[in-house]
């Protein structure tokens, strides 16, 4: 049996066989409803709205004594009993601990993305590019430099 996303990958793959354009997501999903192909479960209302809450909790921010805007809730994934579980907590009260795992779980997160950028650019440059190679950088120095100098401006 299909799980949940590769059954949303075969949603999308009827869409763009039946219409071949690029449209939004929910576009997508309001024709598999439509279309009878979509049923969600009452398991998925409370799946969305930890999701809208994990995301809101990652959004809320505050500006520390040297005025930069920080993360105020930190989230750090962990086992226990065998079962792996997030954890959410705020800044005023969450361990040194919780922030360090915090902290090392989301440069993991960036580093896998970064990885995953660089698969995809280097397909592309050998299976589909016509033109010249895409070249990207990953030291990313100069850009938070930036990012820094803005902040402060």
């Amino acid at each position: 049996m299909a799980t949940y996303y590769e059954q949303l990958n075969e949603i999308a793959d009827l869409y763009f066989a039946r219409f071949a354009k690029a449209v939004p997501a929910k576009e997508i999903m309001a024709w598999a409803i439509q279309e009878g192909l979509y049923r969600p479960t009452p398991n998925l209302v409370l799946q969305k709205a930890e999701e809208d809450l994990a995301r809101a909790l990652r959004e809320d921010v505050f500006t520390d004594p040297q005025g930069r805007h920080v993360r105020a809730k930190y989230a750090a994934r962990i086992v226990e009993d065998g079962i792996q579980t997030t954890l959410w907590a705020d800044h005023t009260f969450a361990s040194p601990q919780h922030i360090a795992l915090s902290l090392k779980q989301r440069r993991t997160q960036i580093v896998a993305d970064c990885h995953k950028l660089k698969t995809d650019v280097d397909s592309f440059n050998e299976n589909d590019n016509l033109g010249p190679k895409l070249q990207l950088s990953f030291d990313f120095t100069l850009d938070l430099e930036e990012l820094d100098a803005a902040d402060a401006a």
